[in-house]
């Protein structure tokens, strides 16, 4: 059994914000592969299903992002899920709109929601999907640009994105990590963040 999460806060006031694209591709998982997100339980929305041959529960903390740990870790416990077996997806400042990145393990990289994760699971070794949201602008507050939503020429490119991020998942489930992160991961310019 895996337990997908997609990071994001709870409450209209966010819907749709940069800091939320975790939420949105929990939801096109569950809507591609009819699984309702109908279930609350240990703080989080979550839904369970199969998918790409592998049971799974689909899951939208109900804390704030700073807190995702605090969900996860009772739910991994309820469900007696290691961390091999736990997927994560979430935004990601170091990637322009359109890009996604898998990963194997590693850092909290300045990712608050990753970090209280980190803490609570104690590793650092649990599959991440990262959607990039692009970087701010040097005139905004990080918290301000995760926290706004995307601009008319951003939508297209968010949608197609999320969407790509659904199939990366699918794809981890059905071929594995290391055929999913060929098939997906792109070169980046800069330094890994």
């Amino acid at each position: 059994m895996f337990i997908i999460v997609g990071l994001g806060n709870p409450g209209m006031k966010y819907t749709a914000t940069r800091h939320n694209v975790g939420f949105e591709v929990i939801e096109r998982l569950a809507f591609e592969n009819n699984i309702k997100l109908n279930k609350k339980k240990f703080n989080a929305i979550l839904g369970s299903g199969v998918i790409g041959g592998e049971k799974v529960i689909l899951v939208q903390p109900q804390t704030y992002m700073n807190l995702s740990g605090e969900s996860i870790r009772p739910l991994m416990d309820f469900y007696k899920c290691s961390e091999e077996n736990l997927i994560v997806v979430y935004d990601d400042i170091c990637f322009e709109i359109g890009t996604i990145r898998l990963r194997k393990k590693g850092s909290a990289g300045g990712h608050n929601g990753v970090k209280n994760i980190i803490k609570h699971i104690g590793t650092n070794e649990f599959k991440r999907v990262r959607v990039g949201v692009g970087s701010k602008s040097p005139e905004w507050d990080l918290k301000d640009h995760v926290l706004s939503r995307f601009d008319d020429d951003e939508m297209g490119k968010i949608v197609l994105e999320i969407k790509r991020a659904s199939e990366a998942i699918e794809n981890i489930l059905s071929k594995g990590m290391d055929k999913a992160m060929n098939m997906y991961n792109v070169k980046i310019k800069q330094d890994e963040c």
